[in-house]
């Protein structure tokens, strides 16, 4: 068996390998509110658990994860020795834009569903590389085979795994066709290329529903940390439009200068969700040049950052916010506001706070110019593993 750590230890070279971990699925089968790329293991999204995992058995020359479009942004903040690339509609697309990046004669392609590879494993597979087009881990059949209610001989049969190792050039080649693959293997076996099956290892399971974590040893439940995020945003006074506030119409002829509808409650509460997340600012997702946004609902922005909170494995626990403003006066709107924001962060009502003062006629807001909000918010990772 090709043994990584002995030739590593003997300074013996190892031949140029990239890794790319396909992490770009919309994980319909998990049947979960968080999508399983972003299981949190202690405090590690799945997606880098499972590279570091092999990150750590292998020199690798570069490594590449694939992402959806709408995490793409999100993804890049947890490293910068990784390569990102948007996966496309299906597994084989997200596969092409990767091979667009890799400049090694050998790539390795792993799903990060399988977290739990090991060292043996991985030697097995790169004891092969040279000899043959793919390299592919399989288990043998243990129970009964029935095929079309046909009993067939289960020595025949492989159950496949991944990471399987390829020669770029051949799969790159491989995958240039409209039939789709569910792994690159039968794509290079199509055309006509060699394949080598070499031992796979029951650990290596993929995670493909809820169940399946139980029995996947590696995994560790998410942190159980809070994460506390602040949030600050002023609006200039406009007339002649409705005053929006935390998704209340608070007066109908004075409102707030702004590329959408100014209301600057739930812009302040976005930042500190976003920034509790570590996700950046709502400038990053909402930009205020772009006409899709032009005088937008706020409270559909709200919507979609709770909505992109969940997929990437965060809780909403409270929120507190603070209105500065000598106009209009809020006493009789603090629990409509209250309410309303409730509804949208899936919050029990008494876990949103607002709070509304003056700025005894200081400043911009002590002059009537406008109305300032800070806001801070709660997050915590999604436990997974009691559900």
């Amino acid at each position: 068996m090709y043994n990584i750590v002995t030739l590593q230890k003997k300074g013996q070279s190892l031949p140029d390998l990239t890794l790319v971990m396909l992490g770009a699925g919309s994980s319909t089968r998990f049947n979960q509110r968080v999508k399983k790329q972003w299981l949190r293991i202690d405090e590690t999204p799945l997606w880098l658990f499972a590279t570091q995992n092999l990150q750590q058995l292998f020199p690798f020359k570069h490594i590449i994860v694939t992402t959806s479009p709408d995490e793409h942004f999100y993804a890049k903040k947890f490293s910068d020795s990784i390569t990102f690339v948007e996966g496309g509609k299906t597994r084989q697309e997200s596969l092409a834009n990767a091979l667009l990046h890799v400049k090694t004669p050998y790539v390795l392609v792993s799903d990060i569903a399988r977290p739990c590879i090991d060292q043996a494993m991985l030697g097995r597979i790169v004891s092969e590389m040279e000899n043959y087009d793919i390299v592919v881990p399989y288990l043998p059949a243990v129970d009964t085979v029935v095929y079309e209610d046909t009993t067939i001989n289960r020595d025949h049969v492989k159950l496949i795994q991944t990471p399987q190792l390829s020669s770029t050039e051949m799969l790159r080649k491989a995958l240039k066709t409209s039939t789709l693959y569910t792994d690159d293997s039968s794509a290079i076996k199509a055309m006509g290329g060699s394949v080598a099956y070499v031992l796979g290892n029951e650990n290596a399971k993929k995670l493909t529903c809820k169940e399946d974590s139980a029995t996947i040893s590696c995994l560790k439940p998410p942190s159980t940390d809070h994460f506390v995020g602040y949030g600050f945003d002023v609006h200039a006074y406009e007339e002649g439009k409705v005053m929006m506030l935390g998704g209340v119409e608070v007066h109908p002829t004075i409102g707030f200068k702004a590329h959408s509808d100014g209301d600057v409650a739930i812009h302040a509460l976005i930042d500190a969700l976003l920034g509790a997340a570590g996700a950046g600012d709502i400038g990053e997702l909402f930009p205020d040049n772009d006409p899709r946004y032009k005088n937008v609902d706020s409270k559909l922005l709200l919507q979609e950052v709770c909505t992109f909170l969940a997929k990437v494995g965060f809780e909403i626990t409270h929120c507190d916010i603070t209105v500065m403003a000598e106009f209009p006066r809020l006493s009789a709107f603090k629990d409509t506001l209250r309410f309303t924001l409730a509804k949208i962060l899936a919050l029990p009502p008494i876990h949103v706070n607002i709070k509304a003062t003056t700025t005894e006629k200081l400043g911009f807001v002590g002059r009537q110019e406008g109305v300032a909000v800070s806001a801070t918010a709660t997050l915590k990772y999604y436990d997974w593993t009691n559900v």
